[in-house]
């Protein structure tokens, strides 16, 4: 069973299992999102299409992470005239796991675990990074686990939760004035 279903002023292509990126939302990485407008719900040849949204049908998911998207650079340049300018943008997103799809009478749900490890560590890992990137994301006191609880009738909701807390680091010192601006003052006076 699949949906099609609008946020963020575009629409997606979804069914039970998906990881789907979307527009910024609110919420903790482990809550649980719904997502109430779908437009159209799909099984097969059955089509029920909605007008414009079908009656009673809910996706959702859980929140993953909020991360930013990819680097956009925008170049401006008028030719011969001296003028440049660079400046770029990083879209915040939403990494969302879709759990389950219902409407129109019928439900799917996805039976798998979701798993709430950032994409900055999954990229470490597939480096062969291994655990020196994973200590370089996440500060060497802080320790996460990862705790699944059973909502109803089947449902889990899965939550992160901080199990020791780091110190705050000291603010950073200034550094010293140059010997050569110091050697000045002291030949001035």
């Amino acid at each position: 069973m699949y949906a099609v279903i609008k946020t963020g002023g575009k629409q997606y292509r979804v069914q039970a299992g998906d990881l789907l990126v979307v527009e910024k939302l609110d919420g903790e990485p482990g809550s649980e999102v719904a997502f109430g407008e779908v437009l159209m719900l799909g099984e097969g040849e059955a089509v029920t299409v909605g007008a414009p949204l079908v009656e009673g049908a809910v996706v959702t998911g859980a929140l993953i992470e909020t991360r930013k998207g990819e680097k956009v650079k925008i170049f401006k340049k008028i030719r011969r005239q001296g003028y440049r300018r660079t400046r770029g943008h990083r879209q915040t997103e939403s990494v969302i796991r879709v759990t389950s799809v219902a409407g129109a009478g019928k439900t799917s749900k996805w039976d798998g675990t979701v798993d709430l490890t950032p994409k900055v560590i999954l990229n470490a890992r597939a480096r062969g990074l291994g655990d020196a990137a994973v200590s370089a994301v996440v500060p060497a006191a802080v320790e996460v686990e990862t705790v699944v609880k059973k909502a109803s009738k089947g449902s889990a909701k899965v939550e992160a939760v901080v199990v020791e807390h780091s110190e705050p680091t000291a603010a950073p010192k200034k550094k010293a004035a140059p010997k050569k601006a110091a050697a000045k003052e002291d030949g001035e006076a």
